[in-house]
């Protein structure tokens, strides 16, 4: 996004601001640039924060025009408490805490706003005499720009969404139907608890579909301290459903990073579970620790990308064998 900021304004981008995790591109405008953490703020979530702020002032004294660009992840990678009172531990331990609930976002962002002094409209508010707009990558539904990043701009500002959920919902549906299959999108398979949602996949496919996908982001609690996210364990509570000698399911995060693991998430099929235990692999135990990177890893069976750069929420693709 910055680089396509540059490429547009060229001479006309005066400075700017950056908090991204592993950020290695080559810019010629005067950024200023920090690894924020992710999916928990650091210290340098804080000084990207404080960066921004005095962007903004003097954006604001010069009645500028300032363009915010907003993806998932800056919940955590730009962050400034709502009082000296708030330190980064209790910033760090509040969103572990979150996170590890298994709430839905919404709910999560309401909690995160409460404390912070950028979510919520807070940023933008800091440069009133400004022009502002907003470009968004959603990590979020349709129609719920607000909690990207936890809404550190809106509704104060003018938006624009680039990107979201559905934009790689319709690429992969499309690329099926290109491949002969009879592709759906089940759009309200989204935000169930994992169990509900992985039940729901595996019914649906049982219809007149041989390749079925969905987006969002299930509600995954961590009941364990093992290592894994929302796709892994969904490809594996899947895994031990899956009946017919026919059927693939995929879970991923298009960020490339599934929960606390380095992999997007993982591919099973009918032999996953027989496989893993000849390996003397117990799958309930690896749920009950929430340990499903170890589980695939010991089958070979990772999805392991890297960080892709962008994060347009989960995709999960189920397949069975074509109809004539």
């Amino acid at each position: 996004m910055a680089l396509g900021v540059e490429d547009a304004l060229g001479e006309h981008l005066m400075r700017g601001v950056i908090s991204a995790p592993q950020f290695s591109e080559s810019l010629s405008r005067p950024w200023k640039i920090f690894e924020g953490g992710h999916p928990l703020p650091n210290e340098a979530s804080l000084e990207a924060a404080e960066a921004a702020f005095n962007l903004l002032d003097w954006a604001n004294d010069a009645r500028g025009f300032v363009i915010f660009l907003v993806s998932g992840g800056g919940s955590a990678m730009m962050e400034w408490p709502i009082s000296p009172a708030v330190s980064l531990d209790d910033l760090r331990r509040i969103n572990e805490e979150l996170i590890a609930s298994g709430a839905r976002i919404s709910e999560i962002n309401a909690v995160r706003r409460a404390y912070s002094a950028v979510k919520g409209g807070k940023l933008a508010q800091r440069a009133t005499h400004a022009r502002i707009v907003t470009l968004i990558v959603s990590d979020t539904n349709l129609d719920d720009e607000a909690n990207v990043a936890s809404g550190p701009t809106l509704p104060t500002s003018p938006y624009r969404v680039l990107l979201g959920n559905w934009t790689a919902l319709h690429a992969a549906h499309q690329k099926a139907l290109e491949l002969g299959f009879r592709s759906s999108i089940a759009h309200d398979i989204c935000e169930q608890p994992i169990q509900e949602g992985c039940e729901l996949l595996l019914a649906r496919l049982d219809e007149n579909t041989d390749c079925l996908i969905s987006g969002g982001e299930f509600l995954c609690p961590v009941r364990g301290d093992g290592i894994g996210g929302r796709n892994l364990e969904t490809v594996l509570r899947c895994a031990i459903s899956l009946a017919g000698p026919n059927a693939v399911v995929l879970s991923a995060g298009t960020d490339g990073i599934d929960g606390n693991s380095p992999a997007a998430g993982a591919i099973a099929d009918p032999t996953t579970i027989s496989r893993a235990r000849n390996l003397s692999l117990d799958p309930a135990e690896f749920l009950g620790h929430s340990d499903s990177f170890t589980f695939f890893e010991e089958l070979g069976d990772l999805i392991v990308t890297g960080p892709t750069g962008t994060n347009v929420r989960d995709l999960r693709i189920l397949l069975k064998t074509p109809q004539p």
